[in-house]
């Protein structure tokens, strides 16, 4: 199979094109290598995948226009996973035409190039986000997410919305993956997991938003991958019991869905911060501050719908999940 992977020298990209040339799929990745955060680490990741026989890589920038329609026109995937996006949500206050043009434009491209293109299937990366001022947990895709509470967040569940029109306009079989804050080797510098591992090194110290009072469903990077893997392999199918007087939010009576894939198990962050603190060996000074804008102070996914439609629920504990982050870490800059 010849699948093309967006954001493709990114922490899930770059982790999803191995798995795929290891199983033996041609792999064609794009990506714009921007520097919203150090580059130097994208380009180490995709040394990891460059030399591989049936990797082709491309610096296309999704949201120029002519470059993806020229390369879906010469590569011809049959199927595309698109993770190339302006991630965070604290730099969409700042910045939030990134997200226009990179998460609105870009996946508009992804999209036609599909459209035009034959593709079979298109796996999206969708985010927790969406879920915003929602209260009611675990979070359902089966809920209404129309309250978003950042640029970032309206940009993911425009890119649903966006998806389901193709589906019903050119029947063209769609995928959103609501992930939930995915963490591990090679990860991003800006995430968290990250930055309190750089702090607590040096003796300084971290920031503890919502005074720890925060919870996530940390989804290890490997669970991640499985599970975009699994949905890649079973293109969505309409629902035919689908009604449009009690419309299903995660469902449609066309090629459309969406899972939530998270660990369904929401950590404290005081916790995260012991499993990492334990994995250092070192503890950590803390600056206790409040709720950021943006932010909610909890997620937690229900997998119900990820379990039965793939038979697969992404399970590695955190203690885990963060000791071999720290292992990666130490060995990465040769600490």
């Amino acid at each position: 199979m010849k699948v093309l992977v967006t954001g493709a020298a990114g922490f899930i990209g770059s982790a999803l094109c191995l798995r795929l040339l290891e199983r033996g799929d041609i792999v064609i990745g794009i990506d714009n290598h921007n520097d919203y955060y150090d580059p130097a680490i994208k380009e180490r990741r995709l040394a990891r995948q460059a030399s591989h026989p049936n990797y082709t890589h491309k610096r296309v920038d999704i949201s120029d226009r002519k470059a993806t329609e020229e390369c879906f026109a010469v590569q011809k995937p049959h199927r595309v996973v698109n993770l190339a996006a302006q991630a965070g949500v604290r730099y969409s206050m700042e910045n939030p035409l990134a997200y226009i043009d990179s998460n609105i434009t870009g996946f508009a491209h992804i999209l036609e190039g599909c459209r035009h293109n034959g593709v079979e299937h298109l796996v999206y990366a969708s985010s927790s986000s969406v879920y915003g001022a929602n209260t009611t947990k675990p979070f359902s895709v089966h809920h209404n997410v129309d309250h978003p509470l950042s640029i970032y967040a309206a940009s993911k569940k425009s890119n649903e919305l966006m998806a389901h029109s193709y589906s019903h306009l050119y029947n063209l079989s769609t995928t959103g993956l609501r992930f939930f804050t995915v963490y591990g080797p090679w990860g991003r510098p800006d995430m968290a997991l990250f930055r309190f591992t750089k702090a607590i090194l040096a003796g300084e110290k971290i920031p503890v938003f919502n005074y720890g009072k925060h919870r996530r469903d940390f989804t290890y990077i490997d669970d991640i991958v499985e599970g975009v893997i699994r949905v890649l392999d079973d293109p969505a199918l309409s629902n035919p019991d689908w009604s449009g007087a009690q419309p299903d939010a995660g469902s449609s009576r066309d090629p459309w869905r969406v899972y939530n894939i998270g660990n369904s198990c929401p950590v404290e962050l005081m916790d995260y911060i012991a499993a990492l603190e334990k994995a250092l060996g070192k503890k950590a000074s803390m600056d206790m501050l409040p709720l950021q804008p943006g932010d909610v102070p909890d997620t937690y996914a229900d997998v119900t719908d990820l379990a039965e439609h793939f038979n697969y629920k992404p399970d590695t504990p955190v203690e885990e999940g963060v000791a071999k982050f720290v292992a990666w870490y130490r060995h990465y800059y040769n600490i």
